[in-house]
């Protein structure tokens, strides 16, 4: 952390690639699960905190990285393997660089609007298709870099957002999210530190799932 604090102080670009970012790490347990890492690296200034959902998000918060010339990046990358998101309407556009975008929009007017980093885009993902299928108009938002986000138009964060109640999901604390999320908003993530087990059992057991976003969708909309 030293370092990443004084490369952001000096303005140096220096990438730091960080692995391993969650409980889904498993069986190593709390003592290597940065549950407050995400956080923690977000507060400093001029740095740029990547958390990307799969290898094409990787691909273009790497580039992202090399582009911002004035400071130090922080890629944060997860152990799982994970599923490819739907591709982009323009392949050749590289919408991490604006830090947040749509991965799905329902057919209807936005009912709630779910936002995800990293691991747990999936889970937005799935939890927005689960919800249409029940007559909700869900949109699901991936938001693998805060800082680019911040410096978009404000009409372009407005018709990412949108202005449905807002869940947000991310294997982390909360701290932070309600500047997205609002004080109306949900969070389902971490409260405290993790436990050694399988990847997948940690996830059931702290209520991080679909199911979980799902039920908080309904509990926003009411």
């Amino acid at each position: 952390r030293p370092s990443i604090r004084l490369a952001a102080l000096m303005g140096v670009r220096v990438i730091h690639v960080l692995t391993h970012d969650s409980i889904g790490l498993g069986e190593d347990g709390p003592t290597h699960q940065p549950v407050e890492h995400f956080a923690a690296l977000r507060a400093i200034p001029n740095l740029l905190v990547f958390r990307p959902a799969d290898a094409r998000e990787t691909a273009e918060c790497w580039q992202a990285a090399i582009a911002h010339d004035t400071g130090p990046s922080a890629l944060c990358l997860t152990r799982q393997g994970l599923p490819a998101l739907p591709a982009h309407s323009d392949a050749n556009e590289n919408l991490c660089a604006k830090g947040a975008y749509v991965v799905h929009e329902p057919s209807g007017s936005r009912q709630v609007t779910i936002l995800a980093t990293g691991s747990e885009v999936q889970l937005a993902l799935e939890a927005a298709r689960s919800l249409e299928a029940e007559g909700i108009a869900a949109a699901a938002v991936s938001m693998p870099c805060w800082e680019l986000f911040r410096e978009q138009s404000e009409s372009y964060r407005k018709a990412v957002l949108g202005d449905a109640p807002r869940i947000a999901v991310e294997v982390g604390i909360r701290m932070g999210w309600d500047e997205w999320t609002g004080s109306d908003g949900a969070f389902i993530g971490m409260t405290g530190f993790g436990l050694s087990g399988k990847g997948p059992a940690l996830y059931e057991h702290f209520g991080i799932t679909a199911e979980a976003v799902v039920q908080a969708a309904r509990s926003v909309r009411s």
